[in-house]
């Protein structure tokens, strides 16, 4: 589970940059990949609940 944890910290610095790089300087190729973290923060999330829920079991 700490691998999910620095995964989703690692894509939600990249999200955080390029996001941010889009609204300030309108950066198209930044919002892509933006969005594209954001797909891939979404995957991490439902993983991250799904290990929480059975480590909560034990």
């Amino acid at each position: 589970m700490k691998e999910i944890v620095e995964k989703i910290n690692a894509t939600m610095e990249a999200f955080l940059k390029d996001a941010a790089s889009q609204i300030e300087s309108r950066n198209k190729a930044a919002g892509t990949r933006a969005r594209k973290a954001s797909l891939e923060l979404e995957k991490l999330m439902k993983e991250f609940r799904k290990e929480s829920l059975e480590e909560s079991k034990k």
